[in-house]
């Protein structure tokens, strides 16, 4: 996959209409859950995307910053996204960046993924509305 298909694919998928804004938010979101993933499942689902997406994904591996609550996940998303991002708006743009990484990776890569997250995650892997 290309990263510019990966960003395409971001916009359809409900997240930012331009590119620079696509290409930040899936970069934050990524590292974001990178700081909730541990063991080799950051290496794992970065070996599987653009290279443009891989560091964002691995710079806080293994050190569980986040915790459990899906509300400070988006707090933060939306903190460091900026340009008047809402936590709300940070569902959307996270769901548009999960929804299409499920369709470019394995199947089993996104069960390994959902498996480190806690349940209360889930709304991320939903569609956004």
């Amino acid at each position: 996959m290309q990263y510019h298909e990966f960003l395409a694919a971001v916009e359809k998928h409900g997240g930012p209409t331009e590119r620079d804004h696509a290409d930040q938010a899936s970069k934050i979101v990524l590292a974001t859950i990178g700081q909730r993933l541990a063991g080799q499942e950051p290496r794992d689902l970065a070996s599987q995307l653009p290279p443009e997406l891989q560091e964002p994904l691995l710079q806080h591996t293994g050190e569980d910053e986040i915790g459990d609550d899906l509300d400070d996940f988006l707090r933060r998303v939306a903190d460091r996204e900026g340009r008047g991002c809402d936590p709300e708006t940070a569902l959307t743009h996270s769901q548009a960046v999960l929804g299409t990484i499920a369709e470019f990776v394995s199947a089993g890569e996104i069960d390994d993924l959902r498996s480190q997250l806690p349940a209360g995650y889930a709304p991320l892997f939903q569609q956004p509305r």
